[in-house]
C-alpha cells in the first residue's frame, strides 16, 4: 500500500525545493513524478517556485471545488508518485482524495506545505493533513535570532503585521513572509 506524505516547515524552509528534488529523483529513474499546485496559489503562475531561483513546471492545477482524485484518473496517466506544492491551501475534500488516491491506486502522495498562519490558525488543508497522513514530518529552517523557527511573520513593506485575510501570496502587494521562532513571534507581535 502507498501512503500519504505530509511534510511541512516554515516558510523558507525548503519545501518547494525538496519538491522538485523528489521529482528529478524520479525523473532520473524514468518515472513519472506528476506535481499538482492549488489554483490558490498564484505564485509563478504553473510553475512551482523556489527561493533558490528553481522553477518547475506544474503538471495540473487544482480550484477550489474540484475533485483531484477524479481529476487524476481523467488523465489514465502512468504515474509513480504526486507531488503537492502548497497543500495547505486544499480543501478537506481534496485531502480525503488524496488519501484515497494514494491507498486504493497505491501510488505515493507527498504533500507540502505550511502548518500554520502568521495568525498561528491552522489551514484547512494542513488540519486535514496532519489527521490523515501516514507519515508527517517537519522541514526546518531558522529564525533571525538562530533558533528554530516554526511560525511565519507576515510584513508589509517590511514591518510585521497580525491583521488582515489568511491567505496573502509572497511577493504580491508589498507582502513578504518571514520564519520565527516563538520567541520572536511573540516579541514582534506583542511590540504592536
Amino acid at each position: 500500500m502507498a501512503k500519504l506524505y505530509f511534510r511541512y516547515g516554515a516558510m523558507n524552509s525548503g519545501k518547494s525545493t525538496a519538491l522538485m528534488q523528489v521529482a528529478h529523483n524520479y525523473h532520473e529513474r524514468g518515472m513519472k513524478a506528476f506535481i499538482v499546485k492549488p489554483t490558490v496559489d498564484t505564485k509563478g503562475g504553473e510553475q512551482v517556485v523556489s527561493r533558490l531561483g528553481v522553477n518547475k513546471h506544474v503538471d495540473m492545477l487544482i480550484g477550489k471545488g474540484e475533485n483531484v482524485y477524479d481529476k487524476i484518473m481523467d488523465l489514465n496517466n502512468n504515474i509513480d508518485c504526486i507531488l503537492v506544492d502548497e497543500a495547505q491551501f486544499l480543501t478537506k475534500n481534496q485531502v480525503d482524495q488524496l488519501f484515497q488516491y494514494a491507498v486504493v491506486e497505491s501510488v505515493p502522495v507527498i504533500c507540502y506545505g505550511l502548518r500554520t498562519d502568521f495568525k498561528l490558525n491552522g489551514f484547512e488543508g494542513s488540519e486535514r493533513l496532519l489527521l490523515l497522513a501516514h507519515s508527517v514530518e517537519e522541514l526546518k529552517t531558522i529564525c533571525r535570532c538562530g533558533k528554530k523557527a516554526i511560525f511565519n511573520g507576515r510584513k508589509i513593506n517590511g514591518k510585521f503585521t497580525f491583521e488582515g485575510e489568511q491567505v496573502a501570496i509572497d511577493g504580491e502587494n508589498k507582502i513578504e513572509y518571514e520564519s520565527l521562532c516563538s520567541e520572536c513571534y511573540f516579541k514582534y507581535r506583542d511590540q504592536k
